[in-house]
């Protein structure tokens, strides 16, 4: 019996995160045994230059030495203990130093916490019940944000869930990503109903998809003029676009933001946080219940601490090195003729005519090329997300020997995609 097997015995479709089943390029799922820097290792001993980085929050490698030291640490001192302690506040400090606008932050354990309760949040503020989301653009598997969702939905080719209520998918309104005149369309049909206003500022889980020339600018400027607020999504973006996120990156503040992935260092920890006069409306001070007992445990917190000052510290060098290894890769793909979207350090490879610019075009995307580029990469030892509709990640652990290897192994893959 194969692990994958004896994993599909006991857990549906042998996974816990429907991507890593693999279904869209028709291969078994490796499973991971170990990882360092820029590589992982498989069962079998094999090994992969890594541009999965865990979907994104290993900005520094795999078992960093300094974030592998403080959760060894914290864990030693025990692993939950269902009161405050010192680090919650520490790491809620640096959150707000690199994104001044989250004047409050409440710590949570998922992306999908942290964009459902800001989007309660943003309901028990305004009194309204409706939202604005973009196709393609994902916020987790909460019931009223999981329509015409991206990434797994899209690479499964189910554009919904069963079991959300239609009750719930009629207070979501959806409007094409990088189409202000759809959104404003969305505002006056419902005047007055319209909580919020919640994106991606950085489109990631339809393929990396950038925004175009004033688009966020043109969402803050109708969130202002119709009472809303707006919501970045920034569990992806958040301190790997820019320090600031991409908040700081394209100069839009939002009311609320969204941070998940590099907040915890590859732990479990996300948060998301806001304006103080919204915040207090959260529990125990204001009436928008959320709660969660392992929200801000110690070892997690230890893990997103010791990475957020790493960050703070390096981030002046850092951040024009991921973007300078990220553009070389998009170089390397554009010399094999295949259009890329990219944003610093996260970038996506696209079999389509041109780069989308939202879920529609993306979907067109020639999906059986990418299953065959895919393969090759991975037989030339890259491993790249088993979707065309996801990112790759760029680390600081990636040295000049695994972007050269990587520039190779995408010529050869993208040749292979374009004679099968």
């Amino acid at each position: 019996m194969t692990e994958f097997e004896r994993a599909q015995n006991v857990l549906p479709g042998g996974v816990n995160s429907p991507v890593r089943a693999f279904r869209a390029v028709g291969r078994d799922p490796l499973f991971i045994a170990r990882g360092k820097g820029g590589l992982i290792f498989d069962t079998a001993g094999r090994e992969y230059i890594d541009y999965v980085m865990s979907w994104g929050p290993l900005i520094f490698g795999h078992a960093k030495e300094e974030i592998v030291s403080a959760v060894t640490e914290a864990a030693k001192g025990g692993l939950t203990f269902g009161a405050p302690t010192v680090r919650e506040t520490e790491l809620a400090e640096e959150i707000r130093f690199a994104a001044p606008y989250m004047e409050r932050v409440r710590l949570v354990n998922s992306g999908t916490e942290a964009t459902m309760s800001a989007v309660r949040l943003a309901r028990g503020y305004t009194g309204r019940d409706k939202l604005i989301k973009f196709a393609g653009n994902y916020h987790g598997h909460s019931d009223g944000l999981l329509v015409r969702a991206g990434s797994g939905c899209m690479t499964g080719a189910v554009p919904d869930s069963l079991g959300v209520p239609a009750s719930y998918a009629g207070d979501t309104l959806v409007a094409a990503y990088n189409d202000l005149a759809g959104v404003e369309a969305l505002f006056a049909a419902n005047a007055g109903k319209v909580a919020c206003v919640i994106v991606e500022p950085v489109a990631a889980n339809m393929g990396v998809v950038p925004p175009k020339a004033g688009f966020l600018q043109g969402l803050r400027a109708l969130c202002d003029k119709n009472g809303a607020l707006l919501i970045f999504d920034e569990v992806i973006t958040g301190f790997r676009v820019a320090y600031g996120g991409a908040a700081q990156l394209y100069g839009v503040t939002p009311d609320l933001g969204c941070f998940g992935k590099v907040v915890g260092g590859g732990m479990p920890l996300a948060a998301y946080g806001g304006r103080k006069e919204i915040m207090e409306l959260v529990a125990p001070l204001g009436g928008v219940y959320q709660a969660g007992t392992l929200s801000g445990n110690p070892v997690a917190t230890a893990a997103g601490l010791a990475q957020l000052r790493l960050l703070r510290e390096r981030r002046g060098t850092l951040y024009p090195a991921l973007d300078a290894a990220g553009a070389r890769l998009e170089a390397a793909f554009a010399a094999a003729g295949v259009p890329v979207g990219r944003v610093g350090s996260i970038l996506t490879p696209f079999f389509a005519p041109a780069a989308p610019e939202n879920a529609a075009e993306a979907a067109a995307c020639d999906t059986r090329a990418f299953a065959v580029y895919f393969g090759a990469m991975l037989d030339m030892g890259v491993y790249v997300a088993p979707s065309q509709f996801e990112a790759m990640f760029v680390s600081a652990a990636h040295t000049e020997a695994h972007l050269a290897a990587t520039e190779a192994a995408a010529a050869h893959a993208v040749a292979s995609a374009r004679k099968r």
